[in-house]
């Protein structure tokens, strides 16, 4: 639901020119240096980007579903990296102390995640638990007034840079209904993070090991009750997968256009190679599966802020938005030809960047069988 039109388009139109005059030119010195310019880094702060989706009341823009994921269909037409240095912000990393956290954990955090003064990480994937998350090992032992977290997490979006993290970890028995949330403050004696690592694509999004050794938190930065924890990460997932599911449109948009253009360059045996059927039908396929993909994540951020349950249709976009956007990367390197795989090509850097996609926050197997297992249980509850 877009509550002000008029002042909404003017933020899209802010947008669209900030990521085309200001991000599309340092896409390859983001890539080179493995970090985000910090004159760039100091823009994204004052747009508000930091705060996309953070009450009003905290110093964020507030946004609807919708809006985030219109905002996030014009940030997502440029290099992903880009958008991950602020996205655990908006997603992942805050909305857990919007949905669960206390008026005191909302005062002293919220505002400086709106900002960017703070970047957000949120701690749930170990080396023994990516997909199964409820399986994670790490440990938070009650001790009097404060929790002993002992335990490693693993491919931690913006640990390098993070000054609050939200770690899961075990307070009870086996199963989801043992973990609970912590918020934990970069610095806190006992916890450290490792070197970044060194991944496929995405350079300056950094992930990286995050260790709790003995790491004392005192019991006011739980994050909700006792073995709320995996209650309170899957509803943030929910609507991360939406926003991921935004991006991937938009980035399959940039590639798809960056084809064309190329294409209506490009001239072999005499004519340009957009003239060629074959050229043709590798455009179009995937205009059709962009179109298709916009359309769904809209409807579904639509749905959800009219109140209603999209948790498997946040799963059906974040599964075919993610699949789509590998699928026209492919496509684009194709209609590139050679020039589509050596370095100096952006559409090479794209072709590695969105592999990612389909991996985190739920690999498409998990959406799977999160939508399998909807189906079945809604079809069960009407008989």
């Amino acid at each position: 639901m877009i509550r002000d039109p008029e002042s909404f388009a003017a933020l899209q139109d802010t947008l669209r020119r900030f990521v085309r005059e200001r991000l599309v030119p340092h896409e390859q010195a983001l890539s080179d240096n493995d970090e985000v310019p910090t004159d760039v880094l100091a823009e994204m702060r004052a747009l508000g980007l930091f705060g996309l989706s953070i009450p009003e009341e905290y110093g964020g823009l507030g946004l609807t579903m919708e809006e985030e994921v219109l905002a996030v269909l014009e940030l997502g037409r440029t290099s992903p990296a880009f958008r991950s240095i602020f996205g655990t912000n908006v997603g992942i990393g805050s909305q857990g102390l919007v949905m669960a956290g206390t008026a005191q954990q909302k005062a002293a955090w919220l505002p400086l995640l709106a900002s960017g003064e703070v970047i957000a990480s949120f701690a749930l994937t170990e080396p023994g638990a990516g997909s199964d998350a409820a399986a994670l090992g790490t440990r938070a032992q009650r001790d009097g007034e404060h929790y002993v977290l002992t335990g490693t997490k693993r491919f931690i979006t913006n640990a390098p840079e993070a000054g609050l993290f939200t770690v899961m970890a075990r307070t009870g028995g086996k199963g989801a209904g043992g973990i609970s949330a912590f918020l934990v403050e970069a610095g806190t004696p006992g916890l450290s993070v490792g070197a970044a690592d060194r991944k496929m694509g995405q350079r300056g999004a950094h992930t990286a090991d995050v260790i709790l050794d003995a790491c004392r938190v005192p019991a006011t930065n739980r994050l909700g009750d006792e073995g709320e924890g995996f209650r309170i990460a899957m509803r943030v997932l929910d609507k991360g997968r939406l926003h991921i599911a935004a991006l991937c449109t938009a980035v399959a948009e940039r590639m798809l256009n960056d084809a064309l253009v190329y294409a209506l360059e490009r001239r072999q045996f005499g004519e340009r190679v957009a003239e060629f059927q074959l050229v043709q039908a590798l455009l179009a396929d995937s205009q059709a599966e962009c179109l298709a993909a916009r359309s769904m994540v809209l409807a579904t951020a639509r749905r959800r802020d009219t109140g209603e349950q999209v948790a498997v249709d946040a799963s059906c976009c974040k599964l075919f938005c993610s699949e789509m956007c590998g699928r026209v990367a492919d496509r684009a390197v194709q209609v590139f030809g050679g020039a589509g795989y050596v370095a100096d090509s952006g559409i090479e850097r794209f072709y590695r960047d969105v592999r990612l996609f389909r991996i985190y926050e739920g690999t498409s197997q998990i959406q799977q069988l999160v939508i399998a297992r909807g189906m079945i249980r809604a079809m069960e509850a009407e008989q």
